[in-house]
């Protein structure tokens, strides 16, 4: 009950916002019009015991990101295989485009792990019954849905994700295969099935899908046959948290994340080991404290390896030979994001912070709400993110609250409550962001 209190997203519905990023300067989202203020006695964001402490030797160092520029495609969840996005363009006010259901809603029991992905001008998701809806990205209108559970499967299973290349959409659920299907019309190319089920979505490139199984198994198919090219088992893990990250690839190398908290560094062409690492913190003694699953996507950038584990290491890995450039004392479920000469992540302990790529020193940090009743510490928030738009860092929280942070200083610029919470970081592609909330809305902002 603790592990799933402190995991499981609230679910509320997401309602129609007029903009984003209003003209107020981040002080409304809602464009020509003030917002409300929020209900509730004021309580401050910051956290009453900071974990995190910035390096009082970065005081007055000055954040320089690269501008901004505009990526046409968000083919796989983090959005290239190598998960290094770093500063993405979008218009400073943004309105609601459209908005269009793509199946059933999340639950206690279901509940969305994988985001939707965009390319050649359509956005693709999948619900939690394993449901995959195309639609077109600069309308919302649908192509064509397709539900991929087998009949002999009840509803209860867990989902993976889903990856685009080629003109093809891999899929990856909990029922134990891999499925390929044409992304023009949706017709079934292939399925393959696998020993174990699979709770995180694919990574695709160069003609190869790269899939992780519950058991830390890696297995690598043929993008267009399905067939086994070759597979690398983990070490396994009695326990792990709802859903996983991707491995990334970059460079010729396979990082596979296991729930296990191993981190290992295989060739694409063959499966040949290069590297190992573990990301456990042996001295955490709290039980879900202990559990080292890499849940959030490790990123490959620049021939470095960046990646956290829940069980409190973040680590800077050369690519090649498996060199430690530093190590952190942090842990988290979401991904890093890495833009320029730094990099942000999300805590365990619900705190955003800025840190150096170079060397790990953090520039800044700023906590965010830990429960909706912070007096009574009820109703924990979970928050997904971060992604870097236009000067923004963005954060979603399964509350309904989405909030945006400066990169510079940490400052909250803006917030805004919004009718549905989010579980699943948003999505950004053509100057346009996507939302994915939990009552199944596919929501485009422009």
């Amino acid at each position: 009950m603790r592990t799933a209190a402190l995991l499981s997203p609230l679910l509320l519905p997401l309602g129609a916002c007029d903009s984003l990023f209003g003209e107020e300067g981040m002080s409304s989202w809602f464009k020509g019009a003030k917002a409300p203020p929020l209900p509730g006695k004021r309580i401050s964001v910051l956290l009453h015991e900071r974990v995190l402490a910035p390096d009082p030797n970065l005081a007055n160092a000055e954040i320089l990101l690269p501008p901004p520029s505009v990526n046409q495609e968000w083919p796989q969840p983090g959005g290239y295989a190598n998960h290094a996005m770093h500063h993405i363009l979008v218009n400073d006010v943004l309105s609601q485009a459209w908005g269009v259901g793509v199946g059933k809603a999340a639950n206690s029991g279901n509940l969305f792990i994988g985001s939707p992905i965009v390319s050649a001008g359509r956005v693709f998701a999948m619900d939690v019954n394993t449901m995959v809806t195309s639609v077109d990205a600069k309308t919302g209108a649908k192509y064509w849905q397709v539900k991929l559970t087998p009949d002999e499967e009840d509803d209860g299973h867990i989902g993976g994700g889903i990856a685009y290349e080629g003109g093809r959409i891999f899929v990856t659920a909990g029922f134990a295969q891999v499925i390929a299907l044409h992304a023009g019309n949706g017709s079934l190319l292939w399925k393959k099935n696998l020993s174990s089920p699979l709770r995180s979505a694919p990574t695709v490139r160069g003609g190869r899908v790269f899939v992780l199984t519950v058991d830390n198994k890696l297995h690598v198919l043929a993008a267009h046959t399905g067939d086994t090219v070759w597979s690398h088992e983990g070490v396994a893990e009695s326990a792990s948290m709802l859903g996983g990250g991707s491995p990334a690839v970059d460079g010729g190398v396979v990082v596979a994340p296991y729930s296990s908290g191993e981190l290992v560094a295989l060739m694409v062409e063959n499966g040949r080991l290069l590297w190992s690492e573990s990301l456990a913190m042996a001295r955490r003694t709290e039980e879900i404290s202990t559990m080292s699953h890499i849940r959030g996507r490790p990123v490959i950038d620049r021939g470095r390896v960046f990646a956290m584990s829940h069980g409190g290491v973040l680590v800077s890995i050369d690519l090649r030979s498996g060199r430690r450039i530093w190590t952190k004392e942090i842990g988290g479920l979401e991904s890093p994001w890495v833009a320029g000469d730094y990099i942000f992540v999300l805590t365990n302990d619900s705190e955003i912070a800025a840190l150096s790529r170079e060397d790990g020193r953090i520039h800044w940090v700023q906590g965010l709400p830990r429960f909706e009743d912070e007096k009574d510490k009820k109703k924990p928030v979970v928050w997904s993110g971060p992604v870097l738009v236009s000067d923004r860092l963005l954060i979603a929280g399964s509350h309904g609250v989405v909030m945006a942070v400066s990169p510079y200083t940490g400052s909250i610029m803006g917030k805004v409550e919004i009718p549905d919470g989010v579980s699943v970081s948003p999505v950004v592609a053509g100057g346009s962001v996507y939302f994915l909330s939990n009552d199944a809305e596919l929501v485009a902002y422009r």
